[in-house]
């Protein structure tokens, strides 16, 4: 069973519909027994950084999330829920994240020529880094995911699993161990999404990826 996170901030109803589709039961809870007995977490996320660590801490979820962590159970931060994932952001201000994955998040804008329209919407091309992730080994190697986001993950090279070219290489998908991330949205990304959740749920506790 996957759990969904519900922390106030998120397109709970889209990635539900996903799961459903490859066969997958998955909840929305804000209960820590609930991510006791799950197999595995997907953090999702929309909005302001800032808005959305300050709900999570409120909420008991930050704290849950870290001793599922240690407990090397798979979880995946979605879009924001990424971002979340870092040891802080620079958007409108400098705010803390989970610290699970090092490295921070910045303004698209500090690294795209002028004329490039941000946020930075649409499908873009998985330019895998390395060894495929085993959260893409259902996918070829002309695969698109869509993206909508205004910031991107940096400082974090040693962690990324695949880059979105957009004038520069942004960071699309990063992993540390137990710990993984897509900037894009798996649940808007057609059967090539599908696939990277179906992926997502073959993986166990203490499974290092």
């Amino acid at each position: 069973m996957t759990a969904i996170i519900d922390y106030g901030v998120g397109n709970l109803f889209s990635l539900l519909s996903s799961f459903a589709k490859i066969g997958e039961e998955a909840v929305v809870t804000a209960d820590e027994k609930v991510l006791d007995e799950a197999d595995r977490i997907v953090l999702p996320g929309v909005g302001a950084f800032g808005d959305a660590a300050e709900k999570l801490k409120n909420s008991g979820m930050a704290a849950a999330l870290a001793k599922q962590k240690e407990k090397g159970k798979p979880i995946l931060g979605i879009c924001l829920g990424m971002q979340l994932l870092f040891d802080k952001s620079y958007e409108y201000g400098v705010y803390d994240g989970l610290g699970f994955i090092p490295g921070v998040v910045r303004p698209i804008s500090d690294v795209v020529p002028d004329g490039y329209k941000i946020p930075h919407m649409g499908w873009n091309k998985l330019d895998y880094v390395g060894e495929k992730h085993p959260l893409f080994k259902y996918l070829g190697d002309e695969e698109y995911v869509y993206f909508v986001h205004s910031y991107y993950a940096a400082d974090c090279d040693a962690y990324v699993t695949a880059n979105a070219e957009y004038a520069s290489p942004l960071t699309a998908s990063v992993a540390k161990d137990n710990v993984m991330g897509c900037q894009f949205h798996p649940e808007k990304s057609g059967d090539v999404g599908l696939a990277i959740l179906k992926a997502f749920c073959t993986m166990k506790e203490g499974a290092i990826c």
